[in-house]
């Protein structure tokens, strides 16, 4: 597949994007940080990254007007989407942060809750181990073990196993890995996860959108 294309990557002004874009120009492909229509257009896959709040990541995503293309470009014209951490957690039903619940993309069948680790320490940082589902495509070459790395303290409670391709354990076993056809979601930074997370990254980049 060529890599002659633009990768969008959703400007929705909350958390830190510049590892996205330097793991995305790394892998040979170019990416665009923007919110405007013309660049969903022509983008042919869509990363939706994402450190912070529940709340504030779908209020932006509201406010500026996203939630609409981001529907339509995944739902209608089939586009692959990656979300990263916070990004993942958007696609679910609901976020259930502080008391409060917002609602979400709604892309995949859940809700977002805080993360019952037990005796380990919230906020979730540094590196886990992924076991992936064998029917999951987008892990090439690595060990079904793989260890990436974690920043979060919200995980995402899925309503059906079979759009759960992979799972953590941190006091307790969660989500780490969603998808749902053209839709997919890691709790862990691909980008953040040196080679192994490259190689993931680099496997979502080419799926045929």
């Amino acid at each position: 597949m060529s890599k002659n294309r633009n990768i969008l990557i959703v400007d929705y002004q909350i958390g830190n994007v510049s590892s996205v874009i330097n793991a995305v120009k790394k892998l040979g492909y170019k990416p665009i940080l923007s919110k405007d229509e013309s660049s969903f257009d022509s983008s042919s896959h869509i990363i939706l990254p994402g450190v912070g709040s529940f709340e504030a990541g779908i209020n932006n995503i509201e406010k500026l007007g996203l939630k609409k293309l981001i529907l339509d470009q995944v739902l209608n014209k089939k586009k692959p989407i990656l979300g990263i951490c916070l990004g993942m957690q958007l696609f679910a039903s609901e976020g259930h942060e502080n008391k409060v619940v917002k609602k979400g993309l709604n892309l995949i069948d859940g809700k977002v809750e805080l993360l019952n680790s037990k005796n380990e320490k919230l906020p979730h940082i540094g590196w886990n181990s992924v076991k992936f589902k064998t029917d999951f495509k987008l892990n090439p070459n690595l060990k079904n073990q793989s260890d990436f790395y974690f920043v979060h303290s919200y995980c995402f409670n899925c309503k059906y196993d079979t759009e759960i391709s992979g799972i953590t354990n941190y006091g307790t076993d969660f989500t780490s890995v969603v998808q749902k056809g053209n839709i997919i979601g890691t709790q862990f930074h691909p980008e953040k996860s040196l080679e192994k997370g490259l190689k993931f990254l680099n496997s979502f980049l080419n799926i045929n959108a």
